[in-house]
């Protein structure tokens, strides 16, 4: 159908195609797909309430082998910058992380040559003898590697990583699940059936995950719908993924360099997002790489939710893009742009309600 019909059809809820969701990105407007990935977003989520979650995110260690060309973050393990955190060093973060209210530690690092399972199960299991905090740690590339390197499967690996306190998954590592790309800018990484196997069986042992999407690395819009399209179809098998957060390449002191997205880009490969992925509950804006502004119309193109507090950010800073914002921030930031705020858990269950006031002290 012809992109004017397939906006249609999305607002009303109908299942899109990939070659409509190629037109829509290719023909579509940004006020078309915005006003649409709004309606769809208001059916989903009613009342007015955007979300946000209190976390940290610690990087375990730089040390990566996987030298991805997008990556500013990672180092070589014989560089001076190399390190790996000792775990007093994570269970300081931890608690500090606990006394600024988190409910959510996002714990992730480089593909460190050396590190496996025994590493991970002993801290896990020494951060929930001392914490009651939700461990949504590793990517799916690090789960493969550390399954590689410790002479496991992909399945024993979880299992054990489980069993020490695992809770979740993050979607990290996802980049673009198109081998032509990922062969291009992460070629020692793994696949992307590799990276969706994990993902299934995560589910198959009653884990939830996220899914991420990181574009404007020189894809073509077909390789951003192929991504939806994997996501979307694993979603259908599974039902493993609680959100979809999709950010834009930072190429500062990367080995591929380039122009990073705009905004208008952004927003509109957002919107696609919330009508193309109609079966994930939640689509997250990215105010880490976009910051405030963006992300408050982003609240207005599909997103329901404002992602974390980001008490501490590594990765995309070493790319330079820095944005900081506490509880209170973010709490203005979705009031400002006209809704209800409420921080929530891992799982989007809603911990705290922040409604708007009035002068009087109303709520709104």
């Amino acid at each position: 159908m012809i992109y004017a019909d397939a906006i249609l059809a999305a607002s009303r809820g109908a299942r899109i195609s990939c070659e409509d969701a190629i037109s829509l990105l290719n023909d579509g407007s940004l006020s078309e797909l915005s006003w649409a990935a709004e309606r769809i977003c208001e059916q989903k989520h009613p009342g007015g309430v955007r979300t946000y979650v209190i976390d940290r995110n610690i990087n375990y260690t730089n040390i990566c082998v996987s030298e991805c060309k997008f990556c500013a973050f990672y180092r070589a393990p014989d560089d001076p910058d190399a390190y790996v955190l000792s775990t007093e060093d994570i269970l300081t973060k931890i608690r500090e992380a606990i006394e600024l209210g988190a409910t959510q530690i996002l714990m992730q690092g480089g593909l460190h040559p050396d590190l496996g399972t025994g590493f991970f199960e002993a801290l896990f299991r020494r951060i929930k003898d001392e914490f009651d905090i939700q461990l949504h740690c590793l990517s799916a590339p690090e789960i493969v590697h550390i399954a590689k390197i410790s002479g496991l499967d992909v399945a024993q690996t979880l299992t054990r990583l489980r069993e020490a306190g695992l809770d979740s998954l993050p979607g990290g590592g996802a980049e673009i699940l198109v081998d032509g790309v990922r062969t291009r800018v992460s070629p020692n990484k793994c696949s992307a059936d590799e990276w969706l196997n994990v993902m299934r069986t995560a589910a198959r042992q009653g884990m939830r995950a996220t899914a991420t999407m990181l574009f404007g690395m020189g894809e073509s819009l077909a390789d951003r719908v192929e991504h939806m399209v994997k996501v979307r179809s694993l979603q259908d098998e599974t039902g493993v993924f609680t959100a979809f957060i999709p950010w834009t390449f930072q190429p500062g002191n990367t080995a591929l360099g380039g122009t990073p997205a705009g905004a208008h880009d952004y927003l509109r490969t957002l919107a696609l997002s919330r009508l193309f992925l109609d079966n994930i509950q939640n689509i997250q804006a990215s105010w880490v790489t976009q910051g405030a502004a963006i992300a408050q119309l982003a609240m207005r193109c599909g997103a329901n939710d404002i992602g974390s507090t980001m008490i501490e950010e590594n990765v995309v800073a070493a790319a330079g893009c820095s944005h900081s914002m506490d509880e209170s921030e973010l709490i203005n930031l979705i009031h400002n742009a006209g809704f209800d705020a409420a921080q929530r858990s891992t799982l989007y269950d809603v911990i705290h309600n922040h409604p708007r006031h009035n002068m009087d002290g109303q709520s709104l």
